[in-house]
């Protein structure tokens, strides 16, 4: 799976946000807005995983013994086979995969936490319509700057593709033309428009994530997910 690169213009930097290392659960909100060939726009809550994928790989660490299930069925679940190629976590699982991409693509200056936003199993089943990996440098290196955002896309027929951000920054737009079908009533054209946004606030860390479409005529589809975090805990 080769990935696309985005262009990055400039931004604002990164703010310091220190989340802890804690797999997180995110409540919130989707959106999602239709602007052509007739106006249609809804909202509905919702909640995502945060996954500090990097801190997981190591069983001892506090992030891989919060209950947080992980490749077994439970009410919610994580299971490294959604992902990526679909490797096993006894072949490096997700993350494996993830580092070479990267590698491959001449990122190797990565090697910080890596945070993944998805859909959780429930209950044994998923939809994934789109994911994030959040790939920081080390803590030495800019003090652990993002350094590159994965955005891995699924569509109804089973199909997958993922888009490369190089060099992002948190609030600024990150363009990528489309490559993938993803809808039956959009063509394979046009443009897509990111914008990550991470803050503070006294109930916790919110973060969005927005994602819109352009084609050749203007605006076609705005969307966005978002949510404030908490640590993963069996009230999950």
């Amino acid at each position: 799976m080769t990935p696309d690169t985005a262009t990055r213009p400039l931004g604002a930097a990164a703010p310091a946000v220190a989340a802890p290392v804690l797999p997180m659960i995110g409540f919130g909100e989707v959106r999602h807005t239709r602007l052509r060939p007739a106006r249609n726009a809804f909202a509905y809550p919702g909640y995502f995983l945060m996954l500090p994928m990097r801190a997981m790989q190591d069983p001892t660490h506090a992030a891989a013994q919060t209950g947080l299930a992980r490749n077994r069925r439970a009410a919610l679940s994580f299971f490294d086979t959604d992902h990526g190629d679909g490797r096993p976590l006894s072949r490096g699982g997700a993350l494996g995969w993830l580092d070479e991409l990267l590698h491959r693509e001449g990122i190797d200056d990565a090697s910080g936490e890596v945070w993944l936003q998805c859909y959780p199993r429930v209950l044994g089943y998923t939809f994934k319509p789109v994911s994030f990996w959040f790939c920081h440098r080390a803590p030495h290196d800019q003090g652990g700057a993002l350094r590159a955002i994965v955005c891995e896309v699924n569509n109804t027929f089973g199909e997958r593709h993922c888009y490369l951000l190089d060099q992002p920054r948190w609030g600024a737009q990150l363009d990528a033309r489309k490559q993938f079908h993803v809808s039956p009533f959009l063509q394979v054209a046009g443009r897509y428009h990111f914008r990550f946004m991470r803050s503070t606030r006294p109930d916790g860390e919110r973060c969005v994530a927005r994602i819109d479409y352009d084609d050749a005529d203007g605006a076609v589809l705005q969307t966005s997910v978002s949510g404030t975090l908490t640590p993963v805990s069996p009230r999950s």
